[in-house]
């Protein structure tokens, strides 16, 4: 089984935070987005992992940092790492292909921008299983159309009447990902255009076309991390499912003076609480001081100091030092407020 995982994204919606850091490496629930959901897929999925595929963005902002991360990340796995370069934005079918001497066998295309909790059960008969969660409002959404078999026939973006209310949520099976290799070289040879990008949508929909079997997966939790908000959210959210998991969230070899902390948190290594407290649902990284403060439902990352402070839904970068009396905040890397 392979893993392919188009990240070339810049993560505009989550500025200031990824104008420094790319933003499936934004750490959550003290993991980056992409380590959390790639290690979530392959401990579902069953199978070994004999190789993840990862499409980066330009090397000036994917750096060799970030390569060596991923490469990491794959081999924790028992897996190779594959990396590859989407240079332009030309959309979800561009950025697959980028990736296309990896494209055969069985995979899972999984984009680097949620994170999920699920049961994979792969339907073996079906040649292409798209994962799902039912949502309130299908109308903000693509979603699948389904047959009296429940198959899939149709992807409908952002529907105007009812169709279903299983939206997509971009984790995709192929037990031959070659199928739609070929078809997405169709779309880039013809230069099939939706929204101005070339869609995976287009690829899926030929191979639908050439008669093959579509089921659908469902995932019990879909957690967005497009914006400060619902990122904040989801800390909270991983969090919780982490402490439920029995996963060690608070290192020992943090500092505690006249602090307090209310779980679910996750405390890294080297962090010093003074006069302080901390949660629910707050995730301070390594190596950061947090002095007569209230914290939480909020992500501190790493090497910041934040002094005489009441946070609450705040989302606070690297290397930043902040003292004051601000309660929804949103700080980027090496930011200072005194």
């Amino acid at each position: 089984m392979k893993i392919i995982v188009p990240m070339a994204g810049r993560g505009s919606r989550l500025r200031p935070h990824t104008l420094t850091v790319p933003k499936p490496l934004i750490p959550v629930a003290g993991k980056p987005i992409v380590h959390q959901l790639v290690t979530d897929i392959a401990s579902v999925l069953g199978e070994s992992i004999e190789e993840i595929a990862f499409i980066l963005g330009d090397p000036a902002f994917f750096g060799e940092d970030v390569v060596e991360s991923l490469k990491d990340l794959a081999l924790s796995l028992g897996a190779k790492a594959s990396i590859y370069r989407q240079l332009e934005p030309k959309g979800t079918g561009h950025a697959i292909m980028c990736a296309a001497p990896s494209l055969s066998g069985p995979a899972v295309i999984a984009y680097a921008d949620t994170l999920i909790r699920a049961t994979f059960n792969l339907d073996k008969e079906a040649d292409s299983v798209i994962w799902t969660k039912k949502v309130a409002n299908p109308e903000a959404y693509g979603v699948v159309n389904l047959n009296e078999k429940d198959e899939i026939i149709e992807l409908v973006e952002k529907p105007k009447t009812f169709v279903s209310d299983q939206a997509v949520i971009g984790i995709y099976y192929f037990k031959d990902v070659g199928e739609l290799k070929k078809e997405l070289q169709y779309v880039l040879d013809n230069d099939i255009i939706n929204g101005g990008e070339y869609q995976i949508n287009d690829g899926i929909k030929r191979m639908m076309a050439a008669g093959k079997i579509f089921k659908t997966g469902t995932v019990t939790e879909w957690m967005d991390c497009g914006n400060k908000d619902v990122t904040v959210e989801t800390n909270g959210k991983m969090l919780q499912f982490l402490m439920e998991d029995g996963q060690q969230l608070i290192s020992e070899k943090h500092t505690s003076e006249n602090s307090k902390i209310i779980p679910p948190c996750f405390i890294a290594e080297g962090v010093k609480l003074i006069n302080a407290t901390i949660g629910p649902n707050v995730s301070v990284g390594e190596g950061t001081t947090i002095e007569n403060t209230t914290v939480k439902n909020s992500i501190i990352q790493s090497q910041s100091v934040i002094k005489n402070a009441t946070l609450d839904n705040a989302m606070i970068g690297n290397y930043v030092m902040y003292d004051g009396n601000f309660t929804q905040i949103s700080i980027g890397d090496y930011s200072e407020l005194k």
